[in-house]
């Protein structure tokens, strides 16, 4: 009997599994694969930043708004979701930046902040894992310290001497960073537009990303899912406090997007398993080992 392939999301908050990696999940989903996102934090400390949802009623109640906006993305990728229970730590502004607030998230000891991860990895056993690099993504504290756990229950959830209490090991094969933003995905995408004369709207948000001078990691997977973005622009969209559905976010059509760059990417950061890059599939090499 062939096992199904099971693939796990790290993230920080509810709404960066349908700004990351969304459309990815949901083609897996679509070709039968167990999709499981585990949110680290209750996005409770999250600006809100869609306009029509700056009302008292909902900052006053922002931590079960956002668990509700999670269930409707959830629905709508059709994955399983579950949070690791731990407080957002905000995001400081500020020179020098002031503290982060006492227990939040980004404050705990990597070792404890990773069992309720290491917990989930031995319960869902994913093969492959998806999280942020070492910067977060973007600079983050939540961000960053989801980076951190991730790394770590990577080998400690296989490890029969770690965390004894949270069950039976589970080794992961492959680990692999979101590239969501590479410049060349923008450089296309301008070249698209500019072709078919329409006004680009990515143009001022992509300088303050470059000049931000974040990492930027060699993409080492590419995974096509362009029949995918409109489920994905939909589950973002669940996160109504999060963003404006009439932003620069959704002002290109699909079809457009699809035409200039048709996939999500990925760096490969571990493997334990036989695979060459590059790839076109999180699973190569996993599903030779797996016989699926």
């Amino acid at each position: 009997m062939s096992e199904r392939l099971r693939l796990m999301a790290v993230h920080a908050h509810p709404d960066d599994e349908s700004s990351k990696g969304a459309a990815t999940m949901a083609r897996y989903v679509d070709e039968g694969v167990d999709v499981l996102v585990v949110t680290m934090t209750g996005g409770e400390r999250g600006d809100i930043l869609n306009p029509a949802m700056e009302r008292p009623e909902i900052r006053e109640n922002i931590a079960a708004v956002r668990r509700e906006e999670m269930n409707r993305a959830r629905e709508i990728l059709g994955i399983q979701q579950e949070f690791a229970g731990f407080v957002d730590s905000g995001l400081p502004e500020g020179d020098p930046l002031p503290p982060l607030p006492e227990g939040c998230f980004a404050t705990l000891p990597v070792e404890e902040a990773s069992a309720p991860l290491v917990e989930s990895i031995r319960r869902f056993r994913p093969h492959v894992i998806l999280t942020y690099d070492e910067n977060g993504g973007y600079p983050h504290p939540d961000h960053i310290m989801t980076h951190k756990v991730s790394m770590h229950a990577f080998d400690a959830a296989g490890d029969p001497d770690a965390y004894p209490e949270a069950g039976d090991p589970w080794q992961p094969l492959k680990l692999y960073y979101f590239v969501s933003f590479p410049p060349e995905r923008f450089e296309a995408l301008a070249t698209v537009l500019a072709e078919r004369g329409i006004e680009n709207p990515f143009e001022d948000w992509m300088k303050r990303i470059n000049e931000r001078e974040y990492p930027r990691w060699e993409i080492t997977t590419r995974v096509h899912c362009s029949e995918q973005f409109d489920v994905a622009n939909e589950a973002l969209k669940a996160h109504e406090t999060q963003v404006d559905p009439n932003g620069f976010w959704f002002a290109v059509p699909n079809e457009v997007l699809a035409e200039a760059w048709p996939t999500e990417d990925y760096h490969l950061v571990r493997s334990l398993v036989d695979t060459e890059v590059p790839e076109k599939d999180l699973f190569a090499g996993v599903r030779e080992a797996v016989r699926v």
